[in-house]
């Protein structure tokens, strides 16, 4: 068998079965001339770019540079202002107590307008419509029994009362006022509510002869008491509910005007001192 150059259809053709060498090794030839331009024009790109680097770090270094700007010099950074504290003395505010319980405090006007001036007593959601008031020096005057003199004995200045009615029912409140808290609670611990009902305005007597409720209590320089009963003059029993809640309402109420009494000379105070 031998082996040629051509067949039928020439050199290279369909049914060749040698390589054109020939034009193997041209191909080849070109592939490396395009590597080599390759190279080197890789080689001229990483030239010009490291020469890029090399002046890109020369300027930056150059400090000496005449047509360079030079770096500015931003100004520091101001400090935090730093907090400020001034030591301000600021009295407390006065003591509604101390002006119920010191005379030389307590020196308000003290009458049965000032100490009962609404024309209603009015405890939560209950009220009930004044109907008289009364003062007097003498202490005795307003009470029945030993507690006349158990209020002198202890040196009461003065005895305000108001009368307070609703419903069938009626209430006495009576305040006594003495020098020093000592004395009110001499009284309180007396234990002697005899107050005397005072009536008026429309109110008659009541609680004389017949069972009624009675309170004593004190605070400050003030001894306080209450005496409840039907205007019908009928005794005070346990079911008898609005005799009872007028009495217990009588007691909050004085306990409240004393005390307002107070935290009114005391605000007054405050403003004095601002």
């Amino acid at each position: 068998m031998s082996f040629g150059h051509g067949g039928p259809f020439g050199p290279g053709g369909p049914d060749s079965s040698t390589p054109d060498w020939e034009a193997l090794a041209d191909e080849s030839e070109s592939r490396n001339k395009r590597r080599r331009w390759l190279y080197i024009g890789g080689g001229a790109l990483a030239t010009v770019a490291v020469a890029g680097i090399v002046a890109t770090a020369v300027i930056t270094s150059n400090k000496g540079g005449k047509d360079l700007p030079h770096a500015q010099k931003l100004p520091d950074e101001p400090d935090e202002p730093k907090p400020s504290f001034s030591e301000v003395h600021v009295p407390p505010p006065p003591n509604p107590r101390d002006y119920i319980t010191d005379p030389k405090k307590d020196t308000a006007a003290l009458t049965p307008d000032t100490l009962f001036p609404e024309k209603s007593m009015v405890i939560d959601k209950r009220s009930y419509p004044r109907v008289t008031t009364a003062a007097t020096d003498d202490c005795t005057a307003g009470t029945h029994g030993a507690l006349g003199s158990v209020l002198k004995h202890n040196g009461c200045q003065k005895l305000l009362r108001a009368t307070y009615s609703k419903d069938g029912v009626a209430v006495t409140v009576g305040v006594a006022v003495f020098d020093s808290k000592a004395a009110a609670f001499k009284v309180k611990d007396a234990n002697k509510p005899s107050l005397a009902p005072l009536a008026g305005g429309g109110v008659g007597t009541f609680c004389e002869g017949t069972a009624c409720t009675m309170y004593t209590n004190a605070t400050g320089r003030y001894a306080y008491f209450t005496i409840a009963g039907n205007l019908d003059r009928s005794a005070v029993t346990k079911a008898s509910t609005k005799a009872l809640q007028i009495g217990r309402d009588g007691g909050q109420y004085a306990y409240n005007r004393i005390w307002q009494r107070g935290t009114d000379q005391a605000a007054k105070a405050a403003r004095a001192q601002s």
